[in-house]
């Protein structure tokens, strides 16, 4: 199988973030590869192992970004993409996805993984207009799947329990946090990582221009989040039943 996962760098969602103006900054900070790729990573590393394949990895941003791709070649993935150009900066989601489109389409794939969603972003709207201009079938949530019989086998996540869903190949899903358990990589995997190769690209070698990158959506406004309120205290004075269930009441959760 030829498996390509999408890798995202963002700045480490485990220090406070910083802002530039309206946008979250993003050079000068620490990086990370985004914590919820490492399980699309690990799935399709278990994919290669159980059939065969390679695993390439695409990312879009500063040259910096060839961090997070570098991690996911020290767990095992086989190669990267990196879309890095200046007329990128400030992308949204949008033309994210037209470019990864770009630059998986310039070679023959099978199956796409994605997270559910960026860390640093949150909007979840990438994944399904990346499959949309690839023109492949798209499986959101997935948290277990298969191979069989070149077509993808999978259980879907829903809220009541899962959904089992057949897709033909080739196909793109994003993958849970539940999916799996994402491998450390090893000193031999950090080492081996330094000799794989990764292409570094520009929208000119991808065949588009500014025009085609040109972000539809700002920014207008930031302001602080309401803070969390004082929980109420009930006592037992043997009324406190029927207090938090006015409670729940009030709050519609029963």
């Amino acid at each position: 199988m030829n498996i390509v996962v999408c890798v995202k760098h963002i700045p480490d969602p485990n220090l406070p973030p910083e802002m530039d103006g309206t946008r979250l900054k993003r050079e000068g900070v620490q990086g990370v590869l985004d914590p919820g790729d490492e399980f699309g990573v690990e799935a399709g590393l278990q994919l290669k192992e159980q059939h065969g394949g390679e695993v390439t990895l695409v990312s879009m941003g500063p040259p910096a970004a060839r961090e997070a791709i570098t991690r996911g070649l020290s767990m095992g993935a086989d190669k990267g993409i990196l879309v890095s150009d200046d007329a990128l900066q400030n992308a949204d989601a949008l033309v994210t996805a037209r470019v990864l489109a770009a630059a998986i389409k310039r070679a023959e794939f099978d199956l796409v993984i994605a997270g559910v969603e960026s860390t640093d972003g949150y909007t979840g709207t990438m994944p399904a207009t990346l499959a949309e201009f690839l023109d492949v079938p798209m499986i959101t949530f997935v948290k277990e799947l298969e191979n069989a019989e070149g077509n993808l086998k999978v259980d879907r996540q829903t809220a009541d329990g899962y959904h089992v869903v057949e897709a033909p190949l080739p196909a793109l899903i994003t993958v849970t946090a539940g999916v799996n358990e994402p491998r450390y990589a090893s000193f031999k995997g950090i080492m081996a990582a330094k000799k794989k190769p990764v292409d570094e690209l520009s929208l000119a070698d991808l065949g588009l221009s500014g025009d085609d990158v040109a972000s539809k959506q700002t920014v207008k406004e930031l302001s602080p989040a309401e803070e969390r309120k004082a929980g109420e205290v009930v006592e037992d004075d043997g009324t406190a039943a029927e207090k938090i269930a006015d409670f729940l009441a009030e709050a519609k959760v029963i």
